[in-house]
């Protein structure tokens, strides 16, 4: 049974969402400000947090900003009335796993919090499977996966979870080129088209993070009009 903590005002499309969630065989627990929705993500695990993004006492944007300094990460759900880009974008860039903008139908309420559900278990298998190594290493760069932990000649990197995310995506596939579109299919968990922007923002801080000249960037390498790619053995050993 998976844990769900609904942080919505409007008691209205709680009730709804509440219904669907427990036909899926959620435990579901429910606040109606952002103040005591932040409070009890703190208290206890959630496999889920279905957020709203208008919140009196503390917005959701907030809340996700909160949420993400945790110790655990927590798959997050965004809702809102709004429909701008800018709020669609800041909120998956604050945190947020996945956004959906009311109004929304139950069908697709549903097959995201399906998507995200199978995204974490999948993650989980990669990182705890018997054949599975819980830290990659490339010179001076370690990536624990378990802890979501990286570190630069032994000294922590602070990365946001998309930011670890994309990390651990192109360190597990040194050489594999990944276009933007496919990049936000796999960490963001579904299509977004529309958004390659996002990826290239996040790629660009990760690089300022990890990379000791970002003009020459040494483990994520740009493939000239096709996406992104983690550097090979070979390709790290001449640039090391």
């Amino acid at each position: 049974m998976k844990n769900v903590l609904i942080i919505e005002d409007d008691k209205d499309i709680t009730e709804l969402l509440e219904i669907h969630l427990k036909d899926l065989n959620c435990k579901v627990t429910k606040t109606h400000n952002g103040e005591r929705g932040l409070q009890a993500a703190q208290k206890q695990r959630f496999d889920l947090v279905v957020l709203d993004l208008m919140l009196p006492k503390l917005d959701g944007l907030e809340v996700c900003r909160r949420l993400r300094s945790e110790k655990y990460y927590t798959p997050i759900l965004m809702l809102t009335a709004k429909s701008e880009e800018v709020d669609k974008v800041l909120g998956l860039e604050t945190g947020a796993d996945d956004y959906l903008t009311k109004p929304f139908s139950v069908r697709e309420f549903v097959a995201r919090v399906k998507a995200i559900f199978r995204r974490i278990e999948a993650m989980k298998e990669e990182t705890s499977g018997p054949e599975a190594s819980k830290e990659l290493v490339f010179g001076d760069l370690a990536i624990d996966k378990e802890k979501r932990k990286v570190t630069i000649v032994g000294k922590k990197v602070e990365l946001t979870p998309k930011e670890f995310d994309l990390l651990l995506l192109f360190a597990s596939h040194p050489g594999r080129t990944f276009t933007r579109e496919l990049l936000l299919n796999t960490v963001w968990g579904y299509q977004f088209e529309g958004y390659d922007h996002t990826v290239n923002s996040h790629i660009n801080r990760l690089r300022a993070k990890i990379e000791r000249d970002i003009a020459q960037p040494k483990y994520i390498l740009t493939t000239w009009g096709v996406g992104y790619r983690f550097a090979e053995a070979e390709e790290l050993q001449n640039a090391l």
